[in-house]
């Protein structure tokens, strides 16, 4: 796909995405991986995990992080309060950042972005306040622009990340009831302007029913709609 320039993306089932750039950097977004139960089965995440990013602090995105971070040796990066709160879980290398703010990940500059939706982290003592809900927005050298929205509604403030950003490519949570769904994502595809789009948070449990057919549906031809399964890389 000559939009990602080299860049790999392979989606692990709901909003866990693992980026591999030309230039050898690895991310892995929103980690959800032992109780994920559209994790591709026998997947093997790679040795090198550089840096794992988290949109904001639902178990069903940071509930392997503290894990993945201590086997692969992974900075941990995140809004303030939810960096804080996994290094008290046990993440060794964290950096909390928040809404705006920019932060150079080797050959990539990732930049946190305004969301729509909820945050907190739960454990045994109940909820905690960890911050507000991101995207992000990731600038590969010699590469693509990657807008990850994390969990999120339709917000109009989705057209200053175009305009700002112009990113190549767009990973958009589809599956509606925590989340837009294709209606409110095809409103978003134009506010964005990326040209290829994949698809996520959607078919992980029953009341995520947004499909990538019936977001291709409501977009034009012009914009390239992935309609990929757990498991497979663009």
């Amino acid at each position: 796909m000559t939009a990602l320039k080299g860049t790999r993306i392979t989606w692990l089932g709901h909003a866990t995405v693992l980026i591999q750039t030309a230039g050898g950097a690895t991310i892995l977004i929103d980690p959800f991986i032992a109780q994920n139960p559209k994790y591709p089965k026998g997947f093997v995440l790679p040795a090198k995990i550089d840096y794992i990013l988290l949109t904001h602090g639902h178990g069903d995105h940071i509930s392997d992080a503290v894990p993945v971070a201590a086997a692969h040796h992974s900075t941990v990066v995140a809004i303030y309060e939810l960096a804080t709160w996994v290094a008290g879980k046990g993440a060794a290398k964290t950096i909390g950042m928040n809404l705006g703010g920019t932060v150079q990940l080797g050959e990539v500059a990732v930049t946190m972005v305004e969301a729509k939706h909820s945050s907190a982290a739960q454990d045994e003592k109940g909820d905690h306040y960890v911050g507000v809900a991101a995207g992000f927005v990731l600038e590969v050298k010699d590469g693509p622009v990657i807008y990850d929205a994390g969990d999120t509604s339709l917000f109009g403030d989705m057209k200053l990340i175009g305009e700002l950003y112009h990113p190549d490519v767009a990973i958009l949570p589809i599956g509606g009831h925590y989340t837009m769904g294709p209606r409110e994502a095809a409103v978003a595809v134009g506010y964005v302007g990326a040209k290829t789009i994949l698809p996520m948070h959607f078919g992980t449990v029953p009341q995520l029913t947004g499909t990538p057919e019936a977001l291709a549906a409501l977009v034009g031809p012009e914009v390239k709609i992935v309609h990929w399964t757990p498991g497979q890389t663009v």
